[in-house]
């Protein structure tokens, strides 16, 4: 009887059934641990590059914002970004407001390389000032690095990151740098401005990236810039050269929505009312560092130059196109005539840029820009006084013993870029102390964004570049326009100073009523 029971219960536990579910059970008990191994392989990859900087979704260039030393992966920047990160390391978590620089660190075109080299450094130079050498005013500045990547395709993660920052302990207050008229940039400043956050232009000169008079131009309530817009530097240019307009043509590219090319030409545009010529077109690249096709089109232009009687040439443009424009200039056909290339501050790339044939200005051209600023524009020479007013040859030589703290190495200084970001750092500071009340450790970020109508007068910021005074809408007064020419073997020769009023401010500086 027992016997016919254990078999009975045996036939039962080991059913095809019953096989089944203890099959079953076992892939559940085996795949518990299975699961948690899966999930283990399946952690999101790591995208942190430093402190506030990581990767975006689907790019390699590191993004954010860090003032610890972190260069961006860029070695061009590792002992800036050093120097940087030692000084802030020296702050008091309760004594300093912070500045952003905001640039594209990792850009990968070679002039915009060495603007934001020179930016950071003269950023730095002057961070240095503020902190050592200001009769200990307070509050001290603590200065971070803000990366918008390659042609600023990620200022919207870094803008919304940068307004994070506003509370302690960093308590932003000012950002500087945003240093190129693009549609990227152009939206950037207007984020930061929205938010409250007060922005110093560097090198920024497009005319639409600017507040003015009248209803709807206060567009980015608290920016200001140490830079001319472009229709003061075609302005400047106009009174320097005294252009014939009857002898004059315009080469303008016809990409739009860059703002530095569209303020431009309509400023040459207006210079030149009257010049019997219609303007020589070209298009460039969606990404302007790129080379195109556009030297094709320069080899065309230039036949079509000989045919005319223009002895000046006014172009809009950014300076690879630039370059490729006087390069196939230096093999135009009827070399036996000369030509002036007159345009904007990009000119000031071509110093550095292995790419312009030398071998070109050799060729019946002359090649000048107006420039943003000069080491020798506040420097006496023989036959070249400094003007009395609109800028001071000390504070220029206070620059350049600031500068050179900046690198173990001497710094070009041709290009300007360092000058002016020292000078926008300045103005940034300038606004940050003037806003902190008497007795208080700190501005309220909403004051900062206010003093820009106070710049003036008495009260302007003595620039390396040139006197900074500030009209109620945070531009530059009749700033000082240096016009550079390229000498033949390619390096950047200051020729003289140029005013879009024609002559130096008053000793008072006091910008007049406008509509």
């Amino acid at each position: 009887m027992a016997n016919r029971l254990r078999d009975s219960i045996h036939r039962l536990l080991y059913t095809p059934r019953r096989k089944f579910f203890a099959a079953l059970i076992a892939l559940v008990v085996i795949g518990v641990p299975l699961g948690y191994g899966i999930k283990t392989w399946t952690t999101p990859e790591d995208r942190s590059c430093a402190p506030g900087v990581e990767r975006p979704a689907g790019s390699a260039e590191c993004v954010g914002v860090n003032g610890d030393g972190y260069a961006f992966g860029v070695p061009e920047l590792a002992e800036i970004a050093g120097l940087i990160g030692r000084e802030n390391a020296t702050l008091k978590a309760d004594e300093y407001a912070t500045v952003a620089v905001l640039l594209p660190l990792t850009s990968t075109d070679p002039g915009m390389r060495v603007k934001v080299l020179h930016e950071l450094q003269g950023a730095y130079a002057r961070q240095y000032r503020a902190n050592h050498e200001s009769n200990s005013e307070m509050p001290r500045i603590r200065l971070v690095l803000a990366n918008t990547g390659k042609g600023n395709a990620h200022w919207k993660t870094t803008v919304e990151q940068l307004k994070t920052m506003t509370a302690a302990p960093q308590r932003l207050r000012a950002v500087t740098g945003v240093a190129t008229s693009s549609a990227e940039v152009r939206q950037a400043v207007a984020a930061l401005t929205g938010a409250g956050i007060a922005v110093v232009g560097t090198t920024i000169t497009a005319d639409d990236i600017a507040n003015g008079p009248g209803p709807g131009h206060n567009r980015f309530p608290g920016l200001a810039r140490v830079s001319p817009t472009n229709g003061d530097e075609a302005k400047a240019l106009a009174h320097f050269g005294e252009v014939d307009a009857a002898k004059a043509i315009l080469v303008q590219d016809t990409r739009t929505g860059d703002h530095y090319t569209d303020t431009l030409k309509s400023a040459f545009a207006t210079s030149l009312k009257g010049a019997p010529y219609e303007p020589q077109l070209f298009t460039s690249p969606p990404d302007p560092t790129e080379e195109g096709t556009t030297a094709n089109t320069f080899k065309q232009i230039t036949h079509l130059l000989c045919d005319t009687r223009a002895e000046t040439v006014f172009f809009a443009g950014r300076h690879t196109q630039l370059r490729q424009f006087i390069n196939a200039l230096g093999a135009r056909g009827c070399v036996e005539r000369h030509f002036t290339v007159l345009t904007g501050d990009e000119g000031s790339y071509l110093g550095a840029d292995r790419k312009l044939n030398r071998k070109a200005l050799k060729a019946r051209l002359t090649v000048r820009y107006a420039s943003l600023a000069h080491p020798d524009a506040w420097r006496p020479a023989p036959g070249r006084p400094v003007p009395a007013t609109g800028g001071s040859t000390v504070a220029y030589e206070t620059f350049v013993t600031d500068i050179a703290r900046a690198s173990t190495r001497p710094i070009a200084l041709a290009d300007g870029q360092a000058i002016v970001a020292y000078d926008a750092m300045a103005t940034a500071v300038h606004a940050i102390r003037q806003a902190t009340p008497a007795g208080a450790a700190h501005p309220e970020l909403a004051d900062v964004a206010t003093q820009w109508p106070q710049v003036k007068g008495s009260l302007r910021v003595q620039g390396a570049s040139g006197w900074i005074c500030l009209d109620n809408f945070g531009n530059p007064y009749n700033k000082a326009v240096p016009i550079v020419e390229l000498t033949q073997d390619g390096k950047q020769r200051f020729v003289a100073l140029a005013w879009p009023e024609g002559d130096p401010p008053t000793a008072s500086c006091l910008p007049p009523k406008r509509g």
